[in-house]
């Protein structure tokens, strides 16, 4: 493993987010599973990461008022998902539900959607928005490099689009393409900004974007921010370490941080930021998350391009917090969510969760 930068260290002491002991233990474990996986030759082992985060099964009888099913989203790029609904909907709901295609975290390289943590989060996205959530299970770094998973949930968005395919694979969930929001966490709120640029660029005959929900999305630069040199080895999950290697997991060879994937502010990644198709962002950010200068930056960047953005601010959050239901910001956050697809989609908020 790579060492940390001298510019992390400093002799005061680190602040430390408050937390149980039980969360705490959580959390070590999972970086014990990226510990245990990743090389710094930038290799992966596969086998080992299925072992130490064993795939969920689809569930199709309610749990938690939610049933669960796989679909085949694109057979040439054997690309799957995984479908998550109120049970209500398969029974004669008396109108469709919003769509949100949703992407889960992992630096682009780690876990799946059918990871526990994400299983649950969406089982709670969907039940607390009333809304049908499409959690794309994209191709992974490093055995899959950008742009992978942006063309991968631009695959979802024509799948959705394909009245045919969708109504087949979907069936008998009625959804509402025409309010469909794009969401994710670190790497998948990457994955939805930039798949909502693609798609402004698009012609697609259902689909139109209401929404995206960026949770404390990945991006880089060159430099180090003040919040990484503070937290960095004081926060789990994140440290800048780990994202020196996902970045070079990730990004094509030879390229640095100042590529349109990491670096947001960049000429290549103002491409379809000024279309009146680019739709509403809600950007959630935590307070002991690295990356939150960055995540604010962002934030800023888009409403100079006169875009509508809604940032809600967890200052005690980590990154990743909203997969954790015992924190009271995480149930805030679904809360927040519920409403932002109610104001977006035309439809009132449900808030049971």
């Amino acid at each position: 493993m790579a060492k940390m930068p001298p510019a992390a260290r400093s002799g005061r002491p680190k602040p430390k987010p408050r937390m149980s002991r039980l969360t705490r233990l959580w959390l070590r474990l999972i970086d014990f599973v990226i510990d245990a996986t990743w090389s710094a030759d930038g290799t992966l082992n596969r086998g080992v990461l299925s072992l130490l985060d064993p795939p969920v099964p689809a569930i199709s009888s309610p749990w938690c008022g939610v049933a669960t099913r796989d679909v085949v989203i694109d057979r040439a790029l054997c690309l799957r998902g995984r479908l998550f609904h109120p049970a209500s909907a398969a029974a004669g709901a008396p109108a469709p539900l919003p769509v949100i295609v949703f992407f889960h975290g992992g630096g682009f390289a780690f876990f799946s959607a059918a990871s526990l943590a994400f299983d649950v989060a969406c089982r709670r996205l969907a039940r607390s928005a009333s809304a049908a959530v499409l959690s794309v299970d994209y191709r992974r770094a490093p055995e899959h490099r950008f742009p992978a998973p942006y063309d991968d949930g631009l695959a979802a968005l024509r799948f959705l689009d394909d009245d045919h395919a969708a109504a087949k694979s979907l069936h008998p969930v009625p959804l509402d393409v025409s309010r469909c929001f794009l969401a994710g966490d670190s790497a998948g709120a990457n994955i939805a900004h930039h798949v909502a640029r693609r798609y402004a660029a698009l012609s697609l005959r259902n689909v139109r974007l209401a929404g995206l929900i960026a949770i404390q999305p990945f991006f880089g630069g060159e430099g180090r921010t003040p919040a990484e040199l503070r937290l960095d080895g004081a926060a789990p999950i994140v440290s800048i370490t780990r994202t020196d290697w996902l970045w070079r997991a990730f990004l094509p060879p030879c390229a640095d941080r100042t590529h349109e994937a990491a670096n947001f502010a960049s000429p290549a990644a103002a491409a379809g930021l000024e279309s009146p198709a680019f739709p509403p962002v809600l950007l959630a950010v935590g307070g002991f998350d690295p990356l939150q200068d960055l995540q604010r930056r962002y934030g800023e960047m888009l409403r100079d391009k006169g875009k509508d953005v809604r940032v809600v601010e967890y200052p005690d959050a980590i990154h990743g917090f909203y997969t954790i239901p015992m924190f009271d910001d995480a149930r805030d956050l679904m809360i927040r969510i519920a409403e932002f697809v109610a104001m977006c989609g035309g439809r009132p908020a449900v808030s049971d969760l």
